[in-house]
Formats: structure tokens, C-alpha cells, sequence
């Protein structure tokens, strides 16, 4: 089997890396544990969480995707500014919201 036929490699968390210390950060009021320096869009996704909003024609899930701020996918509150989730760095005590449900708030 040649390398460009073979199956993709399943992707693995290492330990050789180096992470930050462990950190808590609120999204829509529930707390979500991460990696400080970890992206919001990364540390969502490592806790399972992979929707952040819902497409507005069709309804389908939406989320992180191309993770470097371009495709607006991923766009979240941060502490009252519209960011990409892809682009905010985890820190203690950082608050985000989705737009979903920053929308039934207000």
C-alpha cells in the first residue's frame, strides 16, 4: 500500500509536549477545564464540545474549522467581543458564551 492510500493515523494526545498548567473557563455559565495557552476552539474540542452555533439557512452544526480566524466558523462572545474561538487563548476564569445562547439571553 502506498503512503497516499493508506488510512489516516488516528489522532493521538501525546505526553512529549509540554502543556500549560490546568485552567477553568466558563462557557455559557458551565465551567470547561483546559490547558492555559491552549486556543478556546482546541480546548472545546478536547472536552468533546464540537458545535458552537447552528447554521442560519439550514440548521446544521457548525464549529472550528479551519482554526487561524478565517472562516468565522467558529465565532464565540469573549468577554463582550465577538472573536473566533480558533484565535482567544484559555486562561483561568475566562468567560465565553456562544452566539446561541447569547442570543436567548438578550
Amino acid at each position: 500500500m502506498s503512503p497516499l492510500s493508506s488510512a489516516a493515523p488516528r489522532a493521538v494526545r501525546s505526553s512529549k509536549y509540554e502543556r500549560g498548567p490546568a485552567v477553568r473557563f466558563l462557557l455559557d455559565g458551565q465551567e470547561v477545564t483546559a490547558h492555559a495557552g491552549e486556543s478556546v476552539a482546541a480546548a472545546l474540542l478536547a472536552a468533546g464540545r464540537r458545535a458552537l452555533r447552528t447554521s442560519p439557512v439550514q440548521g446544521a452544526p457548525r464549529g472550528a474549522f479551519c482554526f487561524m480566524g478565517s472562516c468565522q466558523e467558529c465565532v464565540v462572545w469573549v468577554e463582550n467581543q465577538r472573536m473566533p474561538a480558533c484565535q482567544v487563548a484559555v486562561r483561568e476564569g475566562l468567560r465565553v458564551e456562544t452566539l446561541p445562547a447569547r442570543e436567548a439571553r438578550t
